[in-house]
């Protein structure tokens, strides 16, 4: 799935902790996170800190990966 919003990223977040049958509340625990962290990631808050995004993925088993993308010089027709 590609990322491009904080939106994507809580979805995500949220569909595997669903998936895994795991609260909230566990989940945070699990995670060394707060509720109030999770469910603002969740929730797609774009000010979360992204160590902590991170150790929530990891976490929780999600591996992200950049795909570097190529700018066009000017007159390309790319």
């Amino acid at each position: 799935m590609k990322i491009t919003t904080a939106e994507d990223i809580g979805r995500i977040i949220k569909q595997k902790r669903k998936d895994d049958g795991l609260t909230l509340e566990e989940a945070a625990a699990v995670c060394g996170v707060s509720y109030a962290f999770l469910s603002a990631l969740e929730n797609g808050k774009e000010t979360v800190r992204l160590n902590k995004v991170l150790q929530v993925a990891k976490c929780l088993g999600i591996e992200l990966e950049a795909s570097i993308r190529t700018w066009a010089s000017p007159g390309d027709e790319s």
